[in-house]
């Protein structure tokens, strides 16, 4: 209990610290506070409690410069020592100074810790992206640092490099070409390109694809092509498809073995019918390599909220020869009681988890059944404080049960 007070502390006297930059800095500050305590039971059947510390903190317009600075960060500790060491740490996961029109009015810049996000590749990076538009339509974007994934602490050896260029041509038509190379202790681990395309046709058919290509292994290793038709207001369709293989590092041992590729092809039907309220219909073809092929069907009805309820209703009907067939529905309902006070339910009733005895030929038991009760309600103190809890019982054949419970409180400033 010592440590989480300490931690408890040092954040909040950081944030106390941080409160007056803004002043000093005549800079526009503003952030979230959230405090976090879980509870659920773990697969050795005691109860863990992590508890952690969110600080979300932006300076924007840092001494009237331009200059704004972005942050986020948590302190997390396990109240019963009961859980992995991943919910017992701190993490930062961005924290950078940015600045638009820097030098000249066609370049931006950003340092520091922040996420980056390709078609060729995604990483959290510790580094410089430089962002350059020329000739009105065209953007060129550099990249290079450390790459956080890699390593636990910091070595420069384990880096990551990239750029990326977009254009628009047609009016409509975006294209970019990207790029991203990954070192594991001053090693290329991995080298990988990236294609991607918009056009929407006339203000009616927006057609997209993404293709990342894997150099080192010299094949695709991702690729999505789809098309959404939206002439009408009330309704559109959708139709994609999508093929997936897995990317490792050449300096992981599981480079040398053989993957599975998967392909899902799906379409989809959304029907806007009044204020808040959409009806859709989906269709799946899930294609795999070593078992047999599945076909899902989805459709339901889903209410946005707009003045006092919200919620959905989804049924789910499975196929395949390999035993995981499954008929289920998905089910929340949720009200705004009035302005402090918003309380929902739901269920998942056979659609949650599925898993099944491939390896064993002497029994017919089918371990797809999953489900899960939830209840949650937010109460709201004020624009700037709510209070947000959560609790709920999943239950199936291969984990029998467990009950998992959180209590959020969020701080606005």
């Amino acid at each position: 209990m010592k440590s989480w007070q300490g931690l408890t502390c040092g954040l909040a006297l950081a944030v106390l610290a941080l409160w007056p930059v803004g002043d000093a800095l005549a800079a526009s500050v503003s952030g979230r506070s959230s405090t976090v305590l879980e509870w659920f039971d773990t697969a050795g059947e005691d109860t863990a409690v992590p508890a952690f510390q969110y600080l979300q903190f932006n300076a924007l317009d840092i001494a009237d410069k331009g200059y704004d600075f972005r942050g986020y960060g948590r302190l997390g500790y396990d109240l019963a020592d009961e859980v992995y060491d991943s919910y017992d740490d701190s993490r930062l996961y961005y924290a950078y100074l940015e600045k638009r029109d820097f030098l000249t009015e066609d370049l931006d810049f950003r340092l520091g810790r922040q996420f980056i996000s390709t078609t060729a590749g995604a990483s959290v990076m510790d580094g410089l992206r430089l962002d350059y538009g020329f000739l009105d339509n065209y953007g060129l974007t550099v990249f290079g640092g450390g790459d956080v994934a890699y390593y636990e602490g910091y070595n420069a050896k384990d880096a990551i490099v990239g750029a990326e260029v977009t254009g628009r041509f047609l009016e409509t038509l975006d294209l970019g070409l990207s790029y991203v190379a990954k070192f594991d202790g001053g090693l290329l681990s991995q080298e990988l390109f990236g294609l991607d395309v918009e056009y929407d046709i006339a203000d009616m058919l927006y057609v997209y694809s993404e293709t990342q290509y894997d150099y080192l292994s010299d094949r695709v290793s991702y690729f999505l092509a789809g098309a959404k038709y939206h002439h009408f207001a009330n309704w559109s369709a959708r139709l994609e498809y999508l093929y997936s293989l897995p990317v490792f590092s050449s300096t992981s041992i599981y480079s040398v073995f053989a993957v599975d590729e998967y392909e899902e092809l799906m379409g989809e039907l959304t029907y806007n019918f009044s204020n808040g309220w959409r009806a859709f219909g989906r269709y799946t073809r899930e294609m795999y390599v070593d078992f047999d092929d599945a076909d899902v069907l989805e459709a339901g009805i889903e209410k946005i909220r707009t003045d006092r309820f919200s919620g959905y209703l989804t049924g789910v009907y499975r196929s395949d020869d390999d035993g995981q067939d499954m008929e289920g529905f998905k089910l929340y309902l949720a009200c705004l009681f009035n302005r402090y006070v918003q309380a929902g339910a739901g269920i998942n009733l056979d659609v949650y988890e599925r898993s099944i005895n491939y390896f064993d030929d002497e029994t017919d038991t089918d371990d797809t059944t999953s489900k899960r009760y939830w209840a949650d309600m937010t109460v709201y103190f004020n624009k700037q404080i709510n209070l947000q809890a959560k609790v709920e019982r999943i239950e199936s054949d291969l984990w029998d049960y467990y009950n998992r419970g959180r209590v959020r409180l969020n701080i606005l400033f």
